[in-house]
C-alpha cells in the first residue's frame, strides 16, 4: 500500500513540475499539424487535459525523468558542433551524425526540409530533462535523444 502511495505521490510531484515548464501541446504543433489534428476546434478544458496527459505519456515514456532527483538534476554541458555533410532536415526517424562521431535520432514525429552543408548545431538538456537540438542558421529546434 505504501508503495502504492508513494508512487502515485512521485507521478503527482512530476506532473506538477512538468505543467509548470511544458508549453502545451499548441505550442509544439505546427500551423499545418493543429489543422490537421483538429486541435483549434477543441475548447480550453480539452487542451488542458490533452497537454496533462502529454506530460503523464512523456512522463511514463522517458527514463530520464524516472531516475531519481539527482541524476535528473546532473549537468549536461551544452554541446555544439556541425552535422557531417549535406543536411535535408527531419522526416519523423531521422539520424543525425554529427562531425564528431555521435550519432543522435529525432524523438518527435515531425517533418521539416531544409537544404544546409554541415551546419552548426547547439544540443541542450531542456527543463524536463529531454534532449533539444537547435540548427542554428535555421532557429529551428526538434528533440533529440542520443544512440551513439
Amino acid at each position: 500500500m505504501k508503495t502504492y502511495l508513494l508512487l502515485g505521490l512521485t507521478l503527482l510531484t512530476l506532473q506538477a513540475n512538468a505543467d509548470s515548464v511544458f508549453p502545451g501541446i499548441k505550442t509544439l504543433m505546427t500551423s499545418e499539424e493543429a489543422v490537421l489534428t483538429g486541435i483549434n476546434d477543441l475548447t480550453e478544458e480539452q487542451v488542458s487535459a490533452l497537454n496533462k496527459w502529454l506530460i503523464r505519456y512523456t512522463a511514463n515514456e522517458a527514463d530520464i525523468v524516472k531516475k531519481t532527483r539527482e541524476v535528473k538534476q546532473e549537468s549536461f554541458k551544452p554541446l555544439t558542433g556541425k552535422i557531417a555533410g549535406k543536411f535535408r532536415g527531419w522526416d519523423g526517424k531521422t539520424k543525425f551524425k554529427l562531425e564528431n562521431g555521435q550519432v543522435w535520432q529525432q524523438r518527435y514525429n515531425n517533418k521539416w526540409t531544409t537544404n544546409l552543408d554541415s551546419p552548426e548545431i547547439s544540443i541542450t538538456r531542456n527543463t524536463l530533462g529531454f534532449f533539444d537540438m537547435k540548427v542554428l542558421e535555421k532557429d529551428r529546434i526538434i528533440g533529440v535523444k542520443r544512440i551513439k
